[in-house]
This record gives C-alpha cells, structure tokens and sequence, in this order.
C-alpha cells in the first residue's frame, strides 16, 4: 500500500510512519500494493469536528474511516482516508488497561477494515468484522483487544 501519514496532533508519544505501513499492510493484504491509504492524526477539536459533519456525533472520537472510490477511467488507486484522534487512542488504552502501542496497531487495522467495507452496524457484521481484527492483530504479534 502506498501510505501518508499527516500528523497534526500535538501528542509526541506517537507510533512512527513504519508502524502504521506495517499494520495498513498486514490488513489490506491482498489489495493491489498501488492503492493509497491516507492516515490523518488529529487531535480533539478535528476530529469532533469531523464526528458532526459527517457522523452527526458530538465530540472526538478514536477513528474514522472515510473511503474512496474514483471512476475507474482515472487510473487512480484510492482505498481511502483514516483520521485518528491521538488523544482518545491514548486514553482508551489507559482505561481499558491496553498497551497504547497495541491500542494504535487495532485502531488502524479497524479503520481499515472499514475502508475495505467491513462494518459492525448488526451483531453478524460485528461478529465478522471483529474476528477478522482478531486475526489481523495476532498475525502483528498483538493480543485480542475484545477480551
């Protein structure tokens, strides 16, 4: 995967561009190695911002998934965008007892799954996509973060 990282947070515990290739990798597996992915590291205010415009939520939220499809007649290869919020990554991990780099690794192999089209909407896509993360994460050497 062809992969940019813009970092616009002012969190400096953050994981570097190889660990996020390394994870986009492992997850996309099989998607053509051309196809660009964009992760965007945000801090609160963004990604409220973007949770209301495009969610209709309040408040920041740890990640969302924005996919892309161009008309095919352009060549381009876009799987899509992630926007994380470093902050809640951070304080997700410390409430649920999590290791802050395992917490990173599942919420970009989350995101993009999603970009891929995996959804958790119902109890059966959640169900599917939730093992398919399992999988993912074990294979990157991190523990299953439902348990």
């Amino acid at each position: 995967m062809e992969l940019e990282v813009q970092i616009e947070s002012q969190m400096m515990a953050l994981p570097v561009e190889a660990d996020f290739q390394r994870w986009v990798d492992v997850a996309a597996a099989g998607v053509d190695p051309e196809t660009e992915i964009v992760i965007r590291i945000v801090d609160r205010e963004e990604s409220a911002d973007l949770n209301a415009a495009y969610r209709g939520k309040t408040g920041p939220t740890n990640v969302l998934s924005f996919p892309f499809q161009a008309p095919p007649e352009t060549g381009i290869k876009m799987l899509g965008d992630l926007v994380i919020c470093a902050p809640v990554v951070a304080d997700e991990a410390e409430d649920q007892g999590k290791p802050g780099f395992a917490h990173w690794a599942h919420m970009v192999v989350h995101g993009t799954l999603h970009l891929l089209g995996y959804d958790h909407v119902n109890n059966d896509d959640a169900e599917i996509m939730e093992s398919r993360e399992r999988d993912i994460l074990a294979k990157l050497g991190f523990p299953d973060p439902y348990l």
